[in-house]
C-alpha cells in the first residue's frame, strides 16, 4: 500500500484529507508541523506528500527545500496546498520541484487525480507547479494557472523559451517573470521589439557596431546582446525578423558569440534568450518566411499566453489593479461597469483593458466608475439594464445569465464540440441540447 504524508496545521482539514486518502486505498500519515513532517520523511517509505504553505514552525517552501535538498535517493512528489497563493511562492515551489499546487478546499476527485498522477510520475522528471497574483500578472483563471506552471518550470532552466500569444496579451510580463525567478535575476533584463525597428538598423541594435562601420557611425555602439550579458534578452515579435538576421541569430545561439558591425573578431556573450511573437511560427516556416532550424532552436520550451477573453475570471481583478495604478483617488466599479467589462470580448487584450480603465478614471465624475465612462461600444459589448445588474433582486435572471455564459465559453473552448462541451460542464448531452435551444445558441 502506497503511503501518503499530509503536513498541515489545520486539524479539521488534515483529518478530512487523511480520511479521503485512506478511502482511496492509500495509507495516510499526518503531521501538524514542518519539523514533524521532515522527521517522518526521514524514516523513508513515503510515496507522496501533501504540504501546506503555511505552518506554525516553518514555511512550506522551507519544508519543500529541505525535502528536495536531500542527497541520494529519489524524493517523493510534493503537492503544495494553500488558501493564499502568490506568484513568488508558486514559481519558487515549482523551481524547487513541487509536483503541483492546489488551492484549498480540494474535493475527492481532485485528490484521486493528483495522487494517481503523482504515483505515475515517480522516477520521472515531469514535475509541475502553481498559481499567481502579482500586479499585472494576475492569474486566477485555469488557463493562466497553467501558464504560470510553465513559467515556474522554465525559470529553473537555461533553455530558450518561445512565448506566443495575441498582441497585448502580456508576453513581456511573462518574460520578465521568467527572468525575475531565474538564476540570472541579479543581472540585466533587456527587451527589444524586432517589428518596431527598421530591419537595416536592427542588426546594429542587436550586435552593436564599431566606429566607421557605416556612414553615420561616428562612435562605437554596444548592442543589446552585449548589454544583456549575464542576464536575459527578450526578442519581441521575432516573427518579423528578416531572413538575413535570422541566419545571424542562429549563429549566436549555436556558438555563443556575436560579431559587431565593423569588428574583426567575434565577442563571446552569455545570454539567456527569450523570444515572443503573435504569429504562428510553424505556419511561417511552412510558408518559407521563417527558418526551420531557428524555429526549433527557439521553441525548446513554448509558453502560450491566453487572450483575455479566455481568462474571464481575471478581468475584474485586472481592472481593479489598473484602477489603483491610474488614480491616487480611490475609485470603484459599479455593477453595470463590472458587467460591461465581463461581457466585452477584449480584442486588444490586457493592454486594451488598461487603456479603458485609465480613460474611465479621467472621465468619471465621482468615486464610482459607471458603464458610460468605459466607452465600450460595438457588437462585442452587451450592456445590461440597471435592474438586472443586481442579482440579489433578480436571482433567477442572474443564474440564467451565468449558465448561458458558461455554456458559450465551454462551446468556444471546444470549438463547438457538443459532446465535449457536455462533458466539461458535467451534464448529459440531451440537457445541453435543451439549454442550447432555450438560449438560442446555434
Amino acid at each position: 500500500m502506497a503511503r501518503v504524508l499530509i503536513i498541515d496545521d489545520d486539524r479539521s482539514f488534515r483529518e478530512s484529507l487523511a480520511e479521503t486518502v485512506s478511502s482511496l486505498g492509500y495509507e495516510a500519515i499526518v503531521a501538524a508541523r514542518g519539523e514533524q513532517g521532515l522527521a517522518l520523511l526521514g524514516r523513508g517509505g513515503i510515496d507522496a506528500v501533501f504540504l501546506d504553505f503555511r505552518l506554525p514552525d516553518m514555511t512550506g517552501i522551507a519544508v519543500l527545500r529541505a525535502i528536495k535538498g536531500k542527497p541520494g535517493s529519489e524524493t517523493p512528489p510534493v503537492i503544495m496546498l494553500t488558501a493564499h497563493t502568490s506568484v513568488d511562492n508558486t514559481i519558487e515551489a515549482m523551481k524547487l520541484g513541487a509536483f503541483e499546487h492546489l488551492a484549498k478546499p480540494i474535493g475527492r476527485r481532485t485528490v484521486e487525480n493528483m495522487l494517481s498522477a503523482a504515483m505515475a510520475s515517480r522516477g520521472s522528471a515531469a514535475q509541475r507547479a502553481t498559481q499567481v497574483d502579482e500586479g499585472e500578472f494576475i492569474a486566477s483563471s485555469e488557463r493562466m494557472r497553467e501558464t504560470v506552471k510553465l513559467i515556474g518550470r522554465a525559470a529553473a532552466s537555461e533553455a530558450t523559451v518561445l512565448i506566443t500569444g495575441e498582441t497585448g496579451s502580456g508576453k513581456e510580463i511573462v518574460a520578465r517573470a521568467l527572468h525575475r525567478h531565474s538564476m540570472r535575476a541579479a543581472h540585466p533584463f533587456v527587451a527589444i521589439n524586432c517589428a518596431a525597428i527598421p530591419q537595416d538598423l536592427l542588426e546594429s541594435e542587436l550586435f552593436g557596431h564599431m566606429r566607421g562601420a557605416f556612414t553615420g557611425a561616428t562612435a562605437s555602439r554596444t548592442g543589446i546582446f552585449a548589454q544583456a550579458d549575464g542576464g536575459t534578452l527578450l526578442l519581441d515579435e521575432i516573427g518579423d525578423m528578416s531572413a538575413n538576421l535570422q541566419a545571424k541569430l542562429l549563429r549566436v545561439l549555436a556558438e555563443g558569440v556575436i560579431l559587431p558591425l565593423g569588428a574583426e573578431r567575434p565577442q563571446a556573450v552569455d545570454v539567456r534568450l527569450l523570444a515572443a511573437t503573435h504569429r504562428d511560427l510553424s505556419q511561417q516556416v511552412a510558408a518559407g518566411r521563417f527558418r526551420e532550424d531557428l524555429f526549433y532552436r527557439l521553441n525548446v520550451i513554448n509558453i502560450p499566453v491566453p487572450p483575455l477573453r479566455e481568462r474571464h475570471e481575471d478581468i475584474i481583478a485586472l481592472a481593479e489593479y489598473f484602477l489603483v495604478l491610474a488614480s491616487d483617488t480611490p475609485k470603484t466599479l459599479s455593477a453595470e461597469a463590472r458587467h460591461g467589462l465581463e461581457t466585452y470580448s477584449w480584442p486588444g487584450n490586457v493592454r486594451e483593458l488598461r487603456n479603458v480603465i485609465e480613460r474611465a478614471t479621467i472621465l468619471a465624475r465621482g468615486a464610482s466608475i459607471e458603464i458610460a465612462d468605459l466607452g465600450l461600444t460595438g457588437t462585442a459589448f452587451t450592456p445590461i439594464s440597471h435592474e438586472a445588474a443586481h442579482p440579489a433582486r433578480h436571482l433567477p435572471m442572474a443564474l440564467a445569465q451565468l449558465e448561458e455564459r458558461m455554456i458559450r465559453t465551454a462551446l468556444a473552448e471546444t470549438a463547438g464540440n457538443r459532446a465535449e462541451t457536455a462533458r466539461r460542464l458535467g451534464i448529459r448531452r440531451q440537457l445541453l441540447y435543451a439549454k442550447l435551444r432555450h438560449y438560442g445558441i446555434e
